[in-house]
Order: structure tokens, then sequence, then C-alpha cells
């Protein structure tokens, strides 16, 4: 499981920074939408969870030109709670992606796994820097 979640891992990062590079103007988007999404999971399911998350995320960020990141993360000392990082192109890459298949069924398989949620927005900083975010990795 933890060479798959790697793998996955590396392929976020990868298309983040693929998609940052190609397509500068969109990453720089002054209308752009970053979230950060706070999730606290039931541990009876949070096994079951994560892998129906990196479905998700890893469809969403592949399909959908309007995804620029969905990057799941989780605390190491208390892995039920999760972050998502989310960056859309604008608001209405946000609106197409909760109508897609993939955001709909990981919507309804996991309502009953997912104790809290707390979607926060988020401006950002430093739009400049952003095509530069994964050049690093290799």
């Amino acid at each position: 499981m933890k060479k798959s979640l790697h793998k996955i891992v590396l392929f976020l990062f990868t298309a983040v920074f693929t998609l940052c590079i190609s397509n500068k103007s969109m990453a720089q988007k002054k209308d752009q939408m970053v979230r950060m999404s706070e999730l606290e999971i039931d541990p009876a399911f949070l096994d079951q969870y994560k892998q129906i998350l990196l479905e998700e995320s890893e469809a969403s960020v592949k399909l959908e030109a309007g995804v620029i990141a969905i990057f799941p993360m989780f605390q190491k000392e208390n892995p039920t709670q999760l972050r998502i990082l989310e960056i859309y192109a604008d608001k209405e890459a946000y609106q197409a992606h909760l109508k897609t298949p993939h955001f709909l069924k990981y919507k309804t398989s996991t309502l009953k796994m997912v104790k809290s949620l707390n979607l926060v927005d988020m401006d950002v900083l430093d739009l400049a820097t952003m095509p530069l975010l994964f050049k690093k990795l290799k």
C-alpha cells in the first residue's frame, strides 16, 4: 500500500507540475480558486476512504482541464485527520468538478466515512511562483 501511495503522490506532483509549466497563464489567473479541505475520517473506514480519495483525486487532475491540483495529505501522528489542497482554474471549473462522475462517486460512497468536513477558501500570496512549485521534483 505504501509503494502504491508513493506512486500516486509522485503522479500527482508530476501532474501538477506539468499543468503549471505547460499552462503558465492558467496557473497565474487572479480568479483562480484555492481551497483547503479539512476532514476527519472514521478510523473504521480509513483505508477504504483513502483508496476512494486517491481514485477521485487522480481522475480529477487527469481528466479535468480546470483542476490544477487535488493533493490529499494526512497527519503523520493522526492519520484520520486529512487535508486536501485543491486548486481550480476558476469557480466555473470547481462547479464543473462537482458534477463529474468521479466526484459524485467519491462524495456518495464516503458520506458515512467522514466525521467532519471544513472547507476553507484561501487567497494565494505568490501567484508568480506557482509554476515553479514542483520544478525540483524528479
